[in-house]
Order: structure tokens, then sequence, then C-alpha cells
């Protein structure tokens, strides 16, 4: 794959993993006001006109964004050049935890907070539960909907038709695979998850020093993907009160017992990832795949760089080979602060930024940002790079056609990152340890229900 920038490991788990701020959610709510259905009154706010955004635009003005991307000065440069008057202040405010938790705690105080921030997909209802967001709706956003992948607009978008933030990347799941280990053991691409299992079982038996998979029982963010992939629905809001959790319902469990039970039978490993160890054990061939998402083949090819050539691309094994889908892991958006002073100019600046074909390239090439926007996931210059790291395969096209297969009906809690600590402390451990996961699964129910009650939610569970 043929990128001018592969990001360093810690700085890509942060980048494109898990994690929100550790923030009381109802001392968040308390400080925001409450009250009414997510999103307050914007939904109903008259729609910019072109002419106050013509006026906005020339205005001196400077913005201040919050945002962990690497070298985002590029695409800021081509925003500027546009509009003369706007200068934009890029801050790295921390990664991850520390970005939140200082986003949070400005938004608390009433000062202090930017205009605009970096914020990833499963961050989003943290931020609308307390209406921190400005709807961009009004200000020409919801034209962009045809210009994005469908899936991420249904992660922006809210139930009246609000847009809280401008998708920037993405990252659908699929498997990369070392086709040498395949070959050499007779083992076909797993189809199906059944043939998933066999083909682990088949391969450590023959060498016991190889595992098909590790399923990394630090790793929530991939055990939502794969959620999301088997058509699970985990959470659900309504209003600001009114909350399901279904963590441990049917389909959930079918994954804990397959996946608990290929832990327990020893045929996959469950090493904690984006570890020394992990590194170590691509580049030795410990692991024979990895089910990531679209950024992984890029993530790869620079932390396992003495397996090159080796290494493969397919879909996600699926449960119903007739249905394909798939699930996804990472990328993240930009939102407007309602408390901004500069809303049009700071609007204008999230839409720009990541619909605009020059930026979007960039934030491809430069920084291995897996694309959003429909435009770059059919350009031949990008879906055909063919990588020699991925024995010349087109693993771009790959992944721009399994983003197809993701539903955009999956949502997200307002408290993702208690979904995260609790499932580490109890399905990510039954898997480490080799115990029960279908009971580990009803204790993660039971935490979530229990939290999310003392913040003051009606909880609906299985």
């Amino acid at each position: 794959m043929s990128r001018t920038s592969i990001p360093s490991p810690a700085l890509s788990r942060r980048l494109f993993l898990t994690a929100t701020g550790a923030v009381s959610l109802g001392a968040a709510l308390s400080a925001c006001g409450g009250g009414g259905d997510s999103g307050g009154s914007s939904a109903a706010a008259k729609p910019v006109s072109q002419s106050d955004i013509d006026k906005a635009m020339r205005t001196p003005t400077e913005l201040t964004f919050w945002t962990w991307v690497p070298n985002i000065q590029k695409e800021v440069a081509l925003f500027e050049a546009k509009y003369p008057a706007i200068k934009v202040k890029v801050v790295n405010a921390g990664q991850g935890i520390k970005h939140y938790t200082k986003l949070r705690t400005a938004l608390k105080a009433g000062s202090g907070a930017p205009d605009l921030a970096q914020i990833e997909y499963q961050a989003i209802p943290t931020f609308t539960i307390t209406d921190s967001l400005l709807d961009l709706g009004p200000h020409g956003a919801s034209a962009l909907k045809g210009k994005f992948v469908d899936w991420t607009w249904g992660q922006v978008s809210g139930p009246k038709g609000e847009v809280w933030a401008i998708p920037q990347d993405t990252g659908p799941m699929g498997m990369l695979y070392r086709k040498d280990i395949f070959d050499r053991h007779g083992i076909q691409v797993p189809k199906t998850w059944d043939d998933f299992a066999a083909a682990a079982r088949k391969l450590h038996k023959a060498d016991p020093d190889v595992y098909l998979t590790n399923l990394a029982a630090n790793e929530p963010a991939a055990w939502h993907g794969l959620l999301w992939q088997a058509g699970a629905g985990p959470y659900g809001v309504s209003g600001k009160s009114d909350l399901s959790i279904s963590v441990d319902d049917a389909v959930s469990k079918k994954l804990g017992t397959y996946w608990g039970g290929l832990a327990k039978e020893g045929v996959i490993s469950t090493d904690p990832d984006f570890t020394d160890g992990w590194y170590a054990g691509f580049n030795k061939g410990k692991y024979a795949t990895w089910l990531t998402a679209a950024w992984g083949p890029a993530f790869l090819s620079g932390s396992a760089k003495s397996t090159a050539g080796k290494w493969r691309a397919a879909p996600l094994p699926q449960w119903d080979a007739s249905k394909p889908a798939s699930g996804n892991w990472g990328g993240s958006t930009t939102a407007v602060l309602r408390s901004t002073k500069n809303a049009i100019a700071a609007a204008q600046f999230a839409q720009f930024l990541n619909s605009d074909p020059a930026g979007a390239k960039l934030f491809a090439t430069q920084q291995s940002f897996f694309p959003a926007t429909k435009a770059l996931l059919t350009d031949p210059s990008f879906t055909g790079d063919a990588a020699p790291f991925y024995g010349g395969q087109k693993v771009n096209e790959l992944f721009a056609s399994i983003g197809d297969t993701v539903d955009p009906a999956f949502q997200w809690p307002p408290f993702y990152d208690q979904a995260a600590t609790d499932w580490i402390e109890t399905v990510g451990k039954s898997l480490a340890d080799k115990t029960d996961t279908g009971a580990a699964l009803g204790a993660w129910q039971t935490r979530l229900t229990t939290y999310a009650k003392k913040q003051g939610f009606t909880v609906k569970g299985t």
C-alpha cells in the first residue's frame, strides 16, 4: 500500500481505537442543564442564509480546532487558502481519554472550549446527550449526505435530522492473513465462522506455536465491531433518559460461545494488543490472521516489515454467507461545539475539511486514513493501489467494497468509556482466563445497567 507517512504504533492506537474521558456523565448532564430531546431546539433552527455565510467567511476570524491528527495543517491550509480571512489555530489537546476529559472539563467550566473538536464515532452520543454539539444541518451540512458512505452518515445524524459532525475516516472490518502459512498447511480462506473455527483447530494442532488469530482481551473496540457484523444492537438511545442495553442478548451470547469456546480450546490467542509482545507476534509468525479494520493494512505494513509480501486481505468470515456483513472499528469526525462564538465559520470549516476532494485525498495519503467519501472510495488512484506488502493486492479496493456491507443502524451508548472498561474487566478477562464468557456477558450487562441507572437513565435490557 503506497503511503507517504505511516503513523507510529503508539499514535495509531490513540488515533484509531477506543476511549472517551472518564468524567461522570451525571455531572456532565447537570452542567449542561438537561431537559428536552437530544439536540435541544437546534433541529428546528432556521437555515443560515448564503449571504450570512458569505459575510462570515469574509470577516477576520480565528477558529480553534482540537485534533490529534498529525500534520493536519496541510489540510487546514487548503481551507485558509480558500477563505483568507479565516485562520485556524490547531491544538493537540491530547489523544483519547486526555482529549475528551479536557473537552468536557472546558464545557463544564463554560470557558476554554475550542470552536471545533475531533470526535470519534463512538463518542458522539457522549456529547449530544449533553447538548454540547452544534447541529450543522442549518449550516448546509445536510446537502453533504450523498458525498459520504451511508453508514457513516448514520453515525453522525440525530433522530430529527440533526447533523452532529462530519465524517472524516472509517474502519470497516476485514481479515488480513498470512498466505504462506495458509498454503503451508493447506488452509483455504475461511468464508464462514464455522470454516474459521475448523481452520483454527487444524492449524494449531499442526503447529502449536501458531494461532489462526489473536482476539485481544483488552480490545473492546474489536468486540463491538464483531457485534456490529453479527447484527447485534447492544445499545439504543431515545431522547435523554431512555436507554436500552442488550450486551448479553442472543447475538452477543452467540459470539461469547464462539470466541469463548475457541479461547478455552487454546486454538486462538488472547494476547493484549499494541504491546511489544503483540508486535513481536506478527513479526515471528505467531498469528496467521488479524481481524482488523481498513486502517490495519497500512498499520501492519509499518509494524511487521519483516513479513512483507506474505500477507493478503479478505472480508471477515460470515455468519450467513448469503448476506455479507461487516462492522466498523475506528474512525472519527469533526464536530462544532455549541458554545462557539463563530458558528458559521466553524461549520463551514468542518464541512470543507472533510468533503473537499483534495483534503480527503491528503488524509488518505498523508495520514493513512481510510476515506469516508464515496468519491475517493471509487477513485482509481486510490482503489487501484497495488500494495507490495500484500503481494500486489488492491487492498483499498477490497475494503471499499467491505464498507458497503456495514449496517448504518448501529448505535453507541452515551458512556462508551464505561462500556469499554467494563468489557475488559468482564468479557475480556473471561477470554484471557479461559473462563465462562457467557457468565461474563451477564456481568457486563449488569454493570452497565447499574451504571446507567445511577446516571439517571431509564434502562430497558434483555
